[in-house]
């Protein structure tokens, strides 16, 4: 399907030629159309110009934050009886490291290749990135000082467990409960950034949009 555009008077026409010899259905056609057009997958060095270097700022600390929730998640699921129920068994350290992670790469390949089409999705996907970072937050924060201890449980509590030992024991929940509180203020910081994004984002679209305008009317 080929895509051209005419813009005249402030009305702007798409005309799109379907292909009949495709399986697609025509909606999908047009949908795919739009996305590979020259017109949105264009490298735009006004955007390019407008989005600077903070993207790519802003994306290499997202991978760092990233890097560090799967890193650190692995030392707290490497805790035996020390873990809560959904650190362990659902693993989120890992599924959220990896999309922070994801989300920063688009911010570095949306300064890289700054096309409108790529600028709007990294937007989008950010916008995404602001819930999983609440959602990191809540989860660090309920499961902070709600370590399941089997040893310190009523029914397996030992109490001829040697001092030692109970001091080990309480020094690695510190120590993890610790890791949590930092893993806490990472997720803040990725709140953070991920808001920023979006903004840059955003304004940069929107500064795109009014020069091109101006350009038209000067001409």
């Amino acid at each position: 399907m080929s895509v051209t555009m005419a813009k005249a008077d402030g009305v702007t026409v798409f005309t799109l030629t379907s292909d009949p010899n495709s399986a697609c259905p025509p909606l999908c056609q047009i949908l795919k159309g739009l996305c590979c057009s020259p017109v949105c997958c264009s490298v735009s060095q006004p955007l390019r110009r407008l989005q600077g270097t903070s993207q790519s700022v802003l994306g290499a600390l997202q991978i760092m934050i990233g890097a560090l929730h799967i890193g650190l998640g692995a030392i707290l699921c490497s805790g035996g009886g020390l873990l809560t129920f959904g650190m362990q068994y659902i693993g989120y350290p890992f599924w959220l490291g990896a999309l922070f992670i994801f989300f920063g790469i688009m911010c570095i390949l949306s300064e890289k290749f700054p096309s409108p089409c790529l600028v709007i999705t990294n937007v989008i996907l950010n916008l995404e990135g602001v819930g999983f970072a609440i959602t990191s937050i809540v989860l660090y924060s309920t499961s902070t000082g709600n370590y399941d201890d089997y040893s310190d449980n009523y029914f397996w509590r030992d109490n001829r467990l040697p001092v030692c030992d109970k001091c080990v024991i309480k020094c690695i929940k510190c120590t993890k409960q610790s890791i949590n509180i930092v893993l806490i203020i990472l997720s803040h910081l990725e709140l953070c950034i991920v808001v920023s994004v979006v903004v840059l984002g955003i304004k940069a679209l929107k500064k795109r949009g009014s020069g091109e305008t101006k350009v038209k009317e000067e001409k």
